[in-house]
């Protein structure tokens, strides 16, 4: 392996681009490896580390920054949680595997240890089906945004896309016509998730239903399926919704609807895995309905059902019976 005479920080550009274009991350997944780098970028900046070599980094470095996560607040003073912590550390991980990749010489990326989580730090918000009905039932009908924000909290909880996914969504996804008069009830839809796999998801009776009366009232030539309504002087804004926007309309609806539970959309995708599973789905379709490539990813899941075992052992085991 060669010694890199450019600095860490000046390699992330193509790094992210090598996410794109070799690992076949969506543009959403490389700008989240941006997003974490910056903080890595910043740590080195602050510590007049900004011309360090990928060759000179070492272990020392590598704790010293662990020790700086663990001390750091978010934006409401909190510290920010180890899961969180885990994310910027992945993040240097494959930024240390490109390294290698590009027989660059660097620290090996198994050097980077990521802090061990308990069952309290892997927990996952959700939403009771009774809650997720509380949530539905606060957009104003009476007006067109209202109606597009019920059609995209149904669409949500019935298909358990990420938001991203959502906001990609375009109407000729689907038979505009038929589905606005009512001739299409239950719908399935093969999407691109993340890291560019596909998936089928299933749009309910119910959501295919608001999101024919939200298609009433659009009366735009825009492809997006979900779009905003600011004005904007800029002929190429087809006025798409954004994954932000779509996040805090999320957080304005479980405030007014009082819900103990801080939700995003993401909160609803845990809701719809969660969902199935009380119901009795099996984990292996709801890891293919979610998309995830390893199960193990899915069965944070199953923790959440544990009290449904309680009655599956008093149904079944021979020693409760009489």
């Amino acid at each position: 392996m060669e010694k890199s005479s450019r600095p860490i920080i000046k390699h992330v550009a193509n790094f992210l681009a090598y996410c794109e274009v070799e690992k076949g991350l969506s543009p959403v997944s490389a700008k989240n490896y941006h997003n974490f780098l910056r903080v890595f970028i910043n740590w080195l900046k602050n510590c007049d580390l900004s011309e360090l070599k990928p060759h000179e980094l070492t272990s020392d470095h590598i704790w010293d920054y662990r020790l700086y996560l663990s001390r750091k607040k978010d934006n409401k003073g909190r510290y920010i949680k180890k899961t969180t912590q885990n994310y910027y550390l992945i993040a240097i991980r494959n930024l240390l595997s490109y390294f290698t990749d590009k027989d660059i010489l660097s620290l090996p990326a198994e050097k980077v240890k990521l802090p061990k989580l308990t069952d309290k730090d892997k927990s996952i918000k959700f939403l009771k089906f009774e809650q997720i009905e509380k949530l539905l039932a606060m957009p104003d009908m009476a007006q067109k945004d209202g109606l597009r924000d019920r059609a995209i909290l149904e669409v949500l909880f019935s298909t358990g896309m990420r938001v991203s996914e959502l906001t990609s969504l375009n109407i000729d996804h689907f038979d505009k016509n038929n589905l606005v008069f009512g001739k299409i009830n239950e719908y399935e839809l093969n999407i691109f998730g993340k890291g560019g796999t596909s998936r089928v998801v299933y749009f309910s009776r119910r959501a295919m239903t608001w999101l024919a009366k939200y298609l009433q009232t659009r009366n735009d030539l825009f492809p997006p399926l979900f779009i905003n309504y600011r004005p904007s002087g800029d002929p190429k804004d087809d006025h798409r919704l954004s994954p932000r926007s779509v996040e805090r309309m999320v957080k304005k609806y479980t405030a007014r609807a009082g819900l103990p539970v801080n939700a995003t959309p993401h909160t609803l995708r845990h809701s719809y895995a969660t969902d199935l599973l009380n119901q009795g789905a099996d984990l292996r379709s709801v890891q293919e309905l979610l998309g995830h490539k390893n199960i193990v990813t899915t069965q944070v899941y199953t923790h959440l059902t544990n009290p449904k075992l309680k009655e599956v052992h008093r149904k079944y085991h021979s020693g409760e019976r009489k």
